[in-house]
């Protein structure tokens, strides 16, 4: 049941630290505007917080000028001061690492070719046992075990016609699921640590593949399941636009409405700020073009002071901080904190940071995560993760860390099946929002990267990727498929020498295993 937006729970930063348009065309994946790519790394590195630092910093919080502040302009949340004192707004953790870059529309298509070919010589050889003797020896394709039934309700499907004792709907174009499993296992086996993916179809479990490492023998030698939490990157954009799209109908709040109206009044506007909507930052057509993939909250602040050519507004650019901002706005929007707050000056930014970093976590897990059945994803790495490697595999694997910092453009670490229980019940139950805004939301590209027509219908894809300076690397891919079908994969790797995409290959794949009646 949704809970209400009346409910409140506190929570405190030392728990939060704590805590585990346009449309692709075809086949071809082309869009209607070429965009940019933001692929540049962090420039400055981090110092630690000083012991004097944080010491002032909890003395200040600790301070009756600050209590009165926060008790006055802070609601929902409670704010613990040593918690205040240590948070770090960039830690050196998220230096030197590059995120996802939206659309794969200029890389090359060669990469994704080869293994769609290799997938298909295999599959028409005499590897074609093989490739299905590995298939027998995963977990076999049944249905979700109780604790996955009740995050999630059944939906019941029902012939069109049949109430009435009419013919039934002729019949369509729809995936060969196992044709499409072997296919994927083909092309990816050798080209990875590992994987796990999945497929549900109206909340149920209709397919799974999970393979080789999710941490190798040079760590904790885990294997890959859809219940291993792993950072989905900025598959992160699509929870934060559930819950911004949620949040604005609650509020009565047009998503063609301007975001000024909203943000911290003690931070400068820039030229240009003021035209920003709601729409356009779930779109990534703010005007923001800051070539990196940072968004933490200084830099963030930084470049709404700076402001932007008005040419800019409304065109495509890829922009983590975009995402970014919604964790702040949603934070004043519900009331979290009173856009006009003001604390001492040495700690004004810390503050400002914690609350919307634990308000914006507190909605998403009140009013996306829990109506979804869903509990248990966090910021901060969880236990026995997955971990990310380059590809060739060496070394140990890559802990990315706390991410809170770069909450809402990423930083969500979850597993497969709690992705698909979001995806179903945001878009096929009205738990979360009525099926028909879920679908409006999807069809204005809202947290989506592409929207792909294909003969059995629409897929809308959201990528993520998190790499660092050595490329290791953790991916994800969600899609919202035709036929009451979703499907989520994971990867610790790139894919192959030449990284090639994987949205693209699940893409490729899905299309080529199109059954036409």
């Amino acid at each position: 049941m949704k809970f209400s937006k009346t409910v409140m729970v506190a929570l405190t930063v030392g728990a939060l630290c704590a805590a585990p348009s346009v449309n692709a065309q075809t086949r071809a994946g082309a869009s209607e505007e070429e965009p940019k790519r933001a692929t540049t790394t962090r420039e400055a590195p981090v110092r630690a917080v000083k012991t004097n630092d944080t010491q002032n910093r909890a003395a200040a919080v600790r301070s009756a000028e600050t209590q009165a502040t926060l008790a006055a302009n802070v609601s929902g949340v409670t704010v613990d001061p040593d918690a205040i004192a240590r948070h770090q707004i960039r830690p050196a953790n998220v230096v030197g690492v590059v995120s996802d870059d939206g659309l794969d529309e200029r890389e090359p298509e060669g990469p994704v070719r080869s293994l769609v070919i290799k997938a298909d010589s295999t599959l028409s050889s005499s590897g074609a046992a093989a490739i299905r003797a590995d298939i027998a020896k995963m977990s076999p394709q049944k249905k979700p075990s109780a604790a996955l039934s009740g995050q999630i309700k059944r939906a019941i499907p029902v012939k069109p016609g049949a109430a009435l004792g009419e013919l039934a709907a002729p019949p369509k174009p729809k995936l060969n699921v196992n044709a499409f499993g072997e296919a994927f296992h083909a092309a990816i086996k050798d080209n990875v640590a590992g994987y796990a993916l999945r497929i549900g179809k109206t909340g149920q479990t209709i397919y799974t593949l999970q393979w080789n490492w999710a941490q190798t023998q040079n760590d904790a030698s885990l294997g890959w399941n859809p219940s291993r939490r792993m950072h989905i990157a900025s598959v992160s954009k699509l929870m934060t636009a559930i819950a911004m799209a949620d949040l604005l109908q609650a509020k009565n709040i047009s998503y063609d409405a301007k975001i000024i109206n909203y943000l911290p009044s003690y931070w400068s506007k820039g030229p240009n700020i003021d035209d920003i909507t709601f729409r356009q930052l779930l779109t990534h057509r703010s005007g923001f073009s800051t070539g990196t993939s940072s968004s933490d909250y200084q830099f963030m602040k930084s470049r709404v002071a700076s402001g932007f050519s008005g040419s800019m507004n409304g065109s495509y650019d890829y922009e983590n901080m975009n995402f970014g901002l919604c964790r702040i706005l949603i934070a004043v929007i519900n009331g979290n904190i009173n856009k006009n707050a003001i604390f001492p000056p040495f700690i004004n930014d810390q503050v400002w940071d914690v609350v919307t970093i634990n308000a914006y976590t507190q909605y998403v897990n009140q009013n996306v995560f829990s109506p979804s059945g869903v509990n248990g994803p966090s910021l901060d790495k969880p236990g026995s993760p997955a971990r990310a490697y380059p590809w060739p595999v060496a070394g140990n694997g890559w802990n990315s860390g706390n991410l809170q910092s770069m909450a809402g453009g990423a930083a969500w670490h979850m597993s497969i099946n709690e992705v698909l229980a979001v995806m179903h019940t945001f878009r096929r139950t009205s738990n979360i929002m009525p099926m028909s805004k879920a679908q409006e939301a999807l069809d204005a590209n809202f947290g989506i990267d592409r929207i792909t027509n294909t003969s059995a219908g629409k897929l809308y894809d959201k990528n993520g990727r998190w790499r660092d300076g050595n490329q290791r690397t953790e991916q994800s891919v969600a899609v919202f498929l035709p036929d009451g079908m979703d499907i989520v994969v994971f990867t610790n790797s790139p894919i192959g020498p030449n990284a090639a995409s994987l949205r693209n290959l699940v893409r490729d794949l899905y299309i080529a295993n199109i059954v036409e009646p």
